[in-house]
């Protein structure tokens, strides 16, 4: 049920784009116990030249970039999963880009059930059910 949303400061690929979802999959899987089979990933490319970070552009930097948006519903993972997950994930995408720059992000972004959901249907719906 989480979507994740990711920029990446690299020309699109097709093989990165496989690269990085699979490494998000797992990660979203093994921390914050996130079904796959409900799992969305989008991954975008910006060039070095359209990303700037205190001025200069990463082609100016010499370095690399990520930003990550997850949406999950809210509390379900506790503050010690969420901080593990941008841990793992920022070294996740230092080994798959490179030298990364420091201003890098993972937002983990909790939403309410009653206001989130997919296929029609809110989280919160689902919850309900599946106690009833």
């Amino acid at each position: 049920m989480p979507i994740l949303n990711v920029k990446v400061s690299r020309p699109a690929s097709a093989d990165l784009t496989k690269q990085i979802a699979g490494k998000l999959a797992e990660l979203t899987a093994r921390i914050l116990k996130k079904p796959p089979e409900v799992t969305a990933i989008t991954v975008a490319y910006v060039p070095q030249e359209h990303w700037v970070i205190a001025g200069k552009t990463l082609a100016e930097h010499g370095k690399s970039s990520f930003y990550l948006d997850i949406k999950v519903t809210e509390g379900t993972n506790t503050k010690d999963e969420m901080g593990q997950y941008v841990a793992e994930t920022f070294a996740a995408f230092k080994a798959i880009l490179g030298d990364l720059h420091e201003e890098s992000y993972v937002y983990v972004e909790e939403v309410n059930g009653f206001a989130y959901g997919y296929g029609g249907r809110t989280q919160e719906f689902r919850y309900v059910k599946g106690k009833l």
